[in-house]
């Protein structure tokens, strides 16, 4: 009717938390349901390796036996049950021996029925704890999807890493397959000696210097920008922001954005700064700068200037000092440490990012490259 104002409809406080007990509800519900699954398939591959040791003395026993679960398990349940799935969960079993400690073993298959006096009862499956949890070992944020993709890790290291780097940062399966894909694991492990790369494998990434924030290449595919001669900064950094919540992921753990274009003027003359971040766990500002053609000396001590303004007059008590990433398509590594020298080389970095994901054979040998000139920095073969 005219007149009349529409009431707005204030949120109901007991509305409010009855949905978050069914969100909260429904979450559990898949967690429970991603756990029968992996506990499942975990003692089907149990049974599959017993009988294969069984007959073991019998040539191709293995595939024969697969061959036939399959024939039969696909009547009854689906084409989940193929013999190359079949191949995953055995597998799956002798890649995480460990996945449930002997108790949850004895868990999951004390509850026995008459009529099938084999089979465990899924009621009473042995519940994961997390509070004492090693890689290898059953978590409920880990879905089978999850462990396909860990399977398909050589590394027993690297698969631990992306294990703890999984749970610790609520990855989706989607998003473990496209941090595997980009060889997080070896481009982080490129600037750690010996005990640092161990520390990836049992702890997970670790931040405690500068040098362990930034990725050298760095992979934003996700933009999905051509890679051409003619793209201009201003593009990449747009297409950034649009994308910002997976260049966050990318950037890796303690990001938190600030600005973008933000302005610096010095008597009269105007600067900007491509994008401003906080670091929350270094407790520092994280200013990057965007370049499309080969790094240069000029574009570094443009960021030293940034760096340097941003700690006599943006840094405050409780701030570490400034530190400044050129992200770039082409840079030559000796170039960077004569401009910067010791000093500055633990504040301004400079790093490769790609615009497409490359394949593992390219990014390795990227990573290749880069051993190669810290080798050779180190043994002062460049002098």
């Amino acid at each position: 009717m005219k007149g009349k104002k529409q009431l707005t409809k204030k949120p109901s406080p007991i509305y409010e938390r009855i949905r978050q007990i069914l969100e909260s509800a429904r979450s559990n519900v898949a967690r429970s349901v991603n756990t029968t699954q992996v506990v499942s398939y975990w003692l089907i591959g149990r049974e599959i390796i017993e009988a294969e040791q069984d007959g073991r003395h019998r040539a191709n026993y293995g595939e024969r036996l697969l061959e036939s679960l399959a024939e039969r398990l696909r009547k009854e349940y689906g084409a989940g049950y193929s013999v190359r799935n079949l191949r995953s969960i055995r597998q799956f079993y002798i890649e995480y021996p460990n996945l449930l400690p002997a108790e949850g073993i004895r868990h999951a298959l004390r509850a026995k029925s008459e009529s099938t006096p084999d089979l465990p009862q899924p009621a009473n499956w042995y519940a994961p704890r997390t509070e004492s949890w090693e890689p290898g070992q059953l978590h409920p944020n880990l879905s089978w999807t999850h462990y396909r993709t860990l399977l398909r890790v050589d590394k027993p290291d690297a698969r631990a890493f992306y294990e703890i780097e999984a749970i610790k940062n609520n990855w989706s399966a989607r998003e473990l397959e496209r941090q595997k894909n980009s060889l997080l694991y070896e481009r982080l492990a490129l600037s750690r000696d010996k005990k640092g790369v161990m520390r990836l494998a049992t702890k997970g990434q670790e931040i405690q210097h500068p040098a362990d924030v930034f990725k050298d290449p760095m992979v934003i595919e996700f933009l999905g920008l051509p890679e051409s001669p003619r793209l201009v900064e201003s593009n990449v950094e747009q297409a950034l922001i649009n994308n910002l919540q997976q260049f966050l992921l990318e950037l890796g753990k303690g990001f938190a954005f600030v600005a973008r274009q933000r302005r610096l003027t010095l008597d009269g003359d105007h600067f900007y700064i491509d994008l401003v971040f906080y670091h929350v766990i270094l407790k520092c500002y994280v200013l990057i700068d965007l370049k499309t053609g080969k790094l240069t000396h000029q574009d570094l001590g443009q960021l030293q200037l940034y760096v340097n303004y941003y700690d006599r007059e943006c840094r405050t008590e409780g701030d570490n000092p400034t530190l400044g990433l050129i992200l770039c398509t082409d840079k030559n590594d000796a170039m960077v440490k004569y401009t910067l020298g010791p000093d500055q080389q633990n504040k301004i970095f400079a790093s490769l990012y790609k615009l497409h994901l490359p394949t593992e054979a390219e990014l390795r040998a990227e990573i290749r490259r880069e051993i190669r000139a810290i080798e050779t920095d180190s043994t002062g073969g460049d002098q």
